[in-house]
């Protein structure tokens, strides 16, 4: 059974955080920077929320303030979902449609450890299976 940890290990578990009395701004270069579209928001070494283009989007853009004036605590996401470094591929799945999210912060002994998006899993899954294809094609080739 693939777990979240094999996705983890195909990227760089470097986890990229803004505290919550960062600047939405600052927060929206250092995503820019980054090529990402979220942000771990950690208060003393301790998950605290995310911020996403879509809270930027829904809490910032929609409601006429302004980026430059705005901080993190007051728009993060703070109900976090999370996922244990142990869980199966699929129960992220599940998360990610039924809770209508993009991005799950992982955890392993109640320790933040990185953060995957439906674009990982989905890249996971299309990798997983173009193998199985692979091994199908060769073992019906004799090979």
């Amino acid at each position: 059974m693939a777990t979240i940890n094999h996705i983890l290990k195909a990227k760089e578990r470097k986890i990229i955080s803004v505290t919550p009395d960062s600047l939405v701004y600052s927060a929206l270069e250092l995503m820019y920077e980054k090529n990402i579209s979220a942000l771990i928001v950690m208060e003393n070494e301790k998950l605290a929320g995310i911020f996403t283009e879509r809270d930027y989007a829904r809490k910032v853009v929609l409601k006429g303030k302004s980026s430059k004036e705005t901080f993190i605590k007051e728009i993060m996401t703070v109900d976090l979902i999370v996922i244990n470094a142990d869980d199966a591929i699929e129960d992220a799945m599940r998360i990610m449609t039924e809770k209508h999210i993009r991005h799950l912060p992982v955890t392993a002994k109640n320790k933040l450890v990185g953060i995957i998006s439906i674009g990982d899993v989905v890249k996971y899954l299309i990798e997983e299976q173009q193998f199985i294809i692979n091994n199908m094609e060769n073992y019906i080739k004799g090979s």
